[in-house]
């Protein structure tokens, strides 16, 4: 069985996270899915109020008593929900994304006088040291390949300058992992383990459209661009991010238009929402990595978790053994 320092501190069977995803996507019966399979849940905090957090940490503990982590973006932190975060004491705070002026010791410190460790997402090997001179127990190496927002350097090459920069800080890699090949490139190249986003958005527990699950079977992950477009149409800046996101008909109209959207923030951000509703993949920002060219199916997270797991102990147990001979 693949075991880690990760599964050691995190108290998990398995070095396999759920990444905070936005948009509501990580419900509690994701959330608790990735868990209860041995894997590291964390719910995507974002945009919840105080109440919200509180309901679904308790919604997750009803169908789990295995570990989770609360997800939360720092430049856009909101201090009930955060505080209500505490005061649920999960096993760790995720963070993510802070200014280059907020202090970040400020926030792990409160998660750990919570009684909670804190994992923290760096798309640089500076973010990455930052976040361990904060006291952060665990940093997540995130590599361009993954969807949403990322930074500009692929996991392959990010996470072993990572994981020398911060050693012994254990390190989650990030960004483009979907199989057990994945997860077994990644304790090759010096990680702890795998976090993953797009894949479990393509689950059965995923609360995506079945439509826009469907835009994730069929790409073969070359549709996918790095672009400020769907953050312009929020009208939210993130701190050094790019999102990456599928190249479809939305992407396609306001390329080389990005200062109209601007201009027209409401209208689009408008027009955007009633294409969410209606499963329209076409007319919006669908933010996936690339690796959704490895993502045939649509299955329950715990058969994700389990298929992973097969893979790489096949791969790290017989096949490598096997070129050794």
């Amino acid at each position: 069985m693949i075991r880690t320092s990760i599964c050691d501190l995190l108290g998990i069977k398995y070095p396999i996270a759920l990444g905070g995803l936005g948009g509501g996507f990580t419900q509690p019966a994701m959330v608790a899915g990735v868990s209860e399979a041995g894997g590291f849940g964390a719910l995507g905090c974002h945009g919840m109020s105080a109440a919200e957090v509180t309901a679904a940490s308790i919604a997750i503990r009803e169908i789990t008593d295995k570990p989770f982590a609360l997800n939360f973006l720092l430049f856009l932190l909101d201090e009930k929900a955060f505080t209500a975060a505490l005061s649920q004491k999960p096993a760790a705070i995720a963070l993510a994304w802070p200014r280059g002026d907020q202090d970040i010791k400020f926030y792990i410190d409160r998660a750990h006088d919570a009684g909670c460790k804190v994992t923290l997402m760096a798309g640089s090997v500076k973010e990455a040291v930052r976040g361990v001179e904060g006291g952060a127990d665990v940093i997540i190496a995130q590599g361009s390949e993954g969807g949403g927002h990322v930074g500009w350097m692929s996991s392959i090459v990010l996470t072993p300058m990572v994981v020398d920069a911060v050693s012994p800080i254990p390190v989650l890699a990030a960004g483009g992992f979907a199989d057990g090949r994945g997860l077994a490139a990644a304790i090759a190249l010096g990680a702890d383990g795998i976090l993953l986003g797009t894949r479990f958005l393509a689950s059965e527990e995923s609360k995506m459209h079945p439509n826009f699950k469907k835009s994730i079977l069929e790409s073969d992950g070359h549709d996918t661009v790095l672009t400020e477009i769907p953050d312009l149409a929020a009208g939210t800046v993130w701190p050094g991010a790019m999102s990456r996101s599928q190249r479809n008909a939305f992407i396609e109209n306001w390329m080389g238009r990005e200062w109209e959207i601007r201009q027209y923030q409401k209208e689009v951000e408008a027009a955007i929402m009633i294409s969410r509703k209606e499963g329209d993949a076409d007319n919006v920002p669908l933010s996936f990595g690339q690796d959704a060219g490895l993502i045939n199916e649509i299955i329950p997270v715990k058969d994700i978790v389990s298929q992973i797991i097969e893979e790489a102990e096949n791969i790290m147990g017989k096949k490598i053994p096997a070129l050794m001979e």
